[in-house]
């Protein structure tokens, strides 16, 4: 998988920010719906949505193997 931003999702629901809210902050529909499938995004966009969230990007996303890589260590 990579990287997974499940947690900022969990985290602008915490917040009650909404995907639509993003693209009002700047955030293009294509950064949106790469970051819904987790597909990768610049650095620079992390940074604007830790400024927005007032976080830090351990808070947004966290990497999760491919089972591929986790098998071969086994």
């Amino acid at each position: 998988m990579g990287i997974s931003y499940r947690k900022l999702f969990e985290l602008m629901e915490i917040k009650e920010i909404k995907k639509f809210d993003l693209r009002k902050n700047g955030f293009s529909p294509t950064i949106v719906d790469r970051l819904v499938k987790n597909n990768n995004v610049n650095t620079s966009t992390i940074i604007e949505l830790c400024k927005l969230l007032d976080c830090q990007p351990a808070d947004i996303m966290e990497y999760v193997p491919d089972e591929e890589e986790t098998s071969s260590e086994n």
